[in-house]
């Protein structure tokens, strides 16, 4: 397969990455991360005003621009590049998800314009505190059906989870097990029985909330016997997602390596000459270059709607990890001690490595994940 981004495509890319450059620069992702909302209202408003990004890959029946998951992928690598502190990713690659792929066509007209229009943010709350991934982990019982259900239990992990408008949660029926009577539910964010805890995490640019539902109201979201079809579909399109906002990261800690290794000197020469630096950046290369094309074909196989979406997505989610918190780590040791300190950007993509790493399961997971898919 050869595979070229277009002239419009490659547009989007300069028009995003100026926007981040101006308004996402370190200064003002340091400013977010201490707030205890973690992004900005006026900023979120402009992405959606100016640029269109919450309903770049919403259909145009709901308010979207119809685009692919190949668009999409641009934008998010080149948020993952300027670590923005944004609810988009919880909004855009898993909760718009989840209503696209298990809602009604009457649920999608009532729920997506909001969020194409910026007016919402929303969160898929999935996680428990089991920390599980898989259909074994969802314990939570969702007790009636339509209008009529009631939550209850508790979700760990929720991205903005404590900031979200609406929120899908994912739940079980009574007596189920497995991947039977998985659905989702719709809940609003200031519902009668729910209390949101934001979390403390080693990833200040990306929030996270405990959500304990006490008999809370909500409204089951399609229908709750192919929820589990819909949920993996979900979890593999996230995947995708993640995996394209991290490539952004590795390449711009890339960047930041050999720029440095190019202006420090040690004993009358820079670092950059010295062949163990030499090998870290070539091998940072080598593994940046790869990942890219694992999550640019992830992003071309999720546009397509293929069968090849379920492992290449393990398989990008799994490379990318794994190729993400290399570079921030050789990242680190390139700049020496300054890459230790609080007032180098360093750590902020070291840590944003670790924990997009462990979100939606680990290298390790996904790898058996793959083996299992492809039969081995």
């Amino acid at each position: 397969m050869n595979f070229a981004f277009t002239e419009e495509q490659d547009q989007l890319r300069d028009a995003v990455r100026r926007f981040m450059e101006t308004k996402s620069d370190e200064k003002e992702v340091r400013r977010l991360m201490e707030t205890a909302e973690g992004y900005d209202p006026e900023l979120w408003a402009q992405m959606a005003n100016e640029l269109g990004l919450q309903s770049l890959h919403i259909p145009e029946a709901y308010g979207g621009q119809g685009f692919t998951f190949i668009e999409l992928g641009i934008v998010l690598e080149e948020m993952g590049r300027a670590l923005l502190c944004s609810p988009y990713f919880s909004t855009v690659g898993l909760a718009t998800n989840a209503i696209l792929n298990a809602g009604t066509e009457e649920q999608k007209s009532a729920l997506l314009p909001g969020i194409a229009a910026g007016e919402t943010i929303a969160a898929l709350a999935f996680t428990e505190p089991n920390g599980r991934w898989d259909a074994s982990g969802i314990t939570m019982e969702a007790k009636g059906s339509g209008d009529a259900v009631t939550l209850d239990g508790t979700k760990m992990y929720v991205i903005d989870g404590h900031i979200a408008n609406t929120i899908v949660v994912v739940a079980r029926q009574a007596g189920s097990s497995g991947e039977d009577g998985i659905g989702f539910y719709v809940v609003d964010g200031d519902a009668a029985g729910l209390t949101r805890t934001a979390l403390t995490t080693m990833d200040q640019t990306r929030k996270q909330a405990k959500l304990e539902f006490a008999g809370v109201k909500a409204t089951s979201l399609g229908d709750s016997a192919t929820g589990w079809t819909a949920l993996s579909k979900t979890l593999d399109q996230a995947a995708v997602c993640l995996a394209n906002e991290m490539v952004g990261g590795a390449q711009k800690v890339l960047e930041m390596s050999v720029e440095y290794a190019k202006v420090r000197v040690q004993f009358g020469r820079p670092i950059g000459s010295f062949q163990a630096i030499k090998h870290k950046c070539a091998d940072m290369l080598l593994e940046v270059e790869s990942a890219k094309s694992a999550a640019y074909y992830a992003a071309w196989a999720a546009a397509e709607d293929n069968d090849e979406l379920p492992v290449v997505a393990s398989l990008a989610k799994a490379y990318c990890s794994d190729a993400y918190f290399h570079a921030t780590a050789e990242n680190i040791q390139i700049h020496g001690g300054i890459g230790f300190t609080w007032e180098h950007p360093a750590h902020l993509y070291f840590k944003r490595a670790k924990s997009s790493e462990i979100l939606l399961g680990d290298a390790t997971y996904h790898r058996e994940l793959l083996a299992q898919r492809i039969g081995i």
